[in-house]
């Protein structure tokens, strides 16, 4: 009768206990080194069972921090209205934001097609990772027009919050025109800032945000972390 390799019975054991409440999400799991000498094992055996785990989403590594309990996936609504903060307070999460670069530049050709740019215009762009209950959830580029909205990066390095950002600009409202939806593998940058391995499954959205009357105000890129969020879209 074949047996169960002993990396696969630290995993079940580790899940059960978790199933159980013994560690709840946010909880952070005992040591490599704890657990091999609870399990009477060597740290590579420790390692794969744990490797195991983050794959199916049970728990997420830290660097320099250690193993933690993940959280169940956050339902994220993608309509005409797509905003990050209530979209996490309604789930029940804190959200927040860490600035990863705020620059004025010539935007690509891409960026000037989406945001109707005449030739020599230049555009904000802004980077960086959302975050949920201090989680990573996603990273995200956004890209304005630099001559509609000129103190945009003072107004985004006082409120992180694009919407707030937007309406010190004269937009008091703006909704989504188009969003396109494409699975990635997340490449080593991407895995470092949001805490996951590098090839680890990834979403990538693009949107383009219009102001009233149809003048697009935002062309943005989001990367989400394939096993922390659920994209819901519903018909409004």
């Amino acid at each position: 009768m074949p047996r169960t390799a002993i990396w696969k019975s630290i995993l079940d054991t580790l899940r059960a206990e978790i199933g159980t409440g013994r560690y709840r999400v946010g909880d952070k799991l005992p040591t490599e080194a704890e657990l091999s000498r609870r399990f009477g094992v060597n740290r590579h055996t420790v390692r794969r069972a744990l490797a195991g785990m983050a794959e199916s989403g049970l728990v997420h590594p830290r660097r320099g921090a250690g193993v933690f309990v993940a959280a169940p996936p956050t339902d994220y609504p993608l309509g005409r209205r797509v905003r990050f903060h209530q979209n996490l307070r309604a789930a029940g999460q804190t959200p927040d934001k860490t600035i990863l670069l705020i620059e004025t530049r010539l935007p690509d050709r891409a960026e000037t097609t989406a945001l109707h740019l005449r030739d020599g215009a230049q555009v904000h762009a802004y980077e960086g990772i959302s975050l949920a209950n201090g989680t990573p959830l996603a990273l995200f580029r956004s890209v304005f027009p630099a001559a509609r909205f000129p103190t945009l990066p003072q107004d985004l390095e006082e409120t992180p919050s694009v919407t707030a950002a937007l309406s010190r600009g004269g937009v008091a409202d703006y909704t989504r025109a188009s969003s396109r939806l494409t699975a990635k593998l997340a490449t080593a940058t991407q895995a470092l800032h949001l805490r996951i391995r590098e090839g680890a499954p990834i979403l990538r959205t693009i949107g383009i945000n219009v102001d009233e009357t149809g003048q697009p105000v935002e062309y943005g890129h989001t990367w989400f972390a394939g096993d922390r969020i659920s994209l819901t879209i519903a018909p409004e």
